[in-house]
């Protein structure tokens, strides 16, 4: 299975985070030592516009990883995430690839290796053709106007008895090459969702959101 980890130089809420010291190395480091350490994983693919600012970090190609440079037609804050995959497809062959971000530093070996056990197990029974990652919840929604989503006000049950939702939590995908032609995106038209531990499901978007990831990490550090 390939890994592809796609990583640009510019970061529009938390600058330059890829690259940011983050409980004590680059951010980067932490997903992709993951990912490096998974006997299941042949190859970490990064396609990336900041070459020299990785090497600059003491990453170049060689062993399992391998450094693409971003096409410059899809570089940029607005470009889908699915043509850059899409580039990674059509030049590396592979029976199926997973994709995460570098904004998912604490993400586990032992819940990535479920995810991939989980997704092999789907797809040779023909009940998945791909996987995204969720985190699941049993509470009550509203709309902006106030209005109940998934409870009724005038009847309270217990939250544990509320239909579960479940939310896209953009930490791991695994598709196939098929799965993605069909669909143009990394979730293909018959998803199995992968529920992640709460602990690790952290995607850090804003300065918010970092901070909270690090005090984790630091902590999970400090248990080690």
């Amino acid at each position: 299975m390939i890994a592809l980890l796609p990583m640009k130089a510019h970061s529009a809420r938390v600058s330059g985070k890829n690259f940011r010291p983050f409980a004590g190395k680059p951010l980067f480091r932490w997903i992709l030592d993951t990912l490096v350490s998974l006997p299941e994983i042949e190859k970490v693919v990064i396609n990336t516009d900041a070459r020299e600012i990785l090497a600059q970090n003491g990453l170049t190609d060689g062993g399992k990883i391998l450094i693409r440079d971003r096409k410059p037609e899809i570089c940029g804050d607005f470009v889908s995430m699915n043509l850059v995959l899409q580039d990674d497809i059509e030049a590396i062959e592979s029976d199926a690839y997973l994709m995460t971000h570098t904004t998912n530093p604490l993400l586990g070996a032992p819940t990535i290796e479920g995810a991939i056990s989980a997704f092999r197990d789907a797809q040779a029974a023909g009940a998945a053709d791909s996987l995204f990652t969720v985190n699941k919840f049993q509470t009550r929604f509203y709309r902006a106007d106030a209005s109940p989503v998934n409870h009724d006000p005038k009847n309270l049950i217990r939250t544990q008895d509320l239909e579960p939702w479940f939310e896209e939590n953009s930490n791991l995908y695994i598709f196939t090459r098929e799965s993605f032609a069909k669909t143009q995106a990394r979730i293909g038209e018959r998803p199995l969702l992968f529920e992640t531990p709460r602990a690790e499901s952290a995607d850090i978007d804003d300065q918010e959101g970092w901070d909270i990831a690090e005090i984790m990490a630091l902590a999970t550090l400090k248990k080690g």
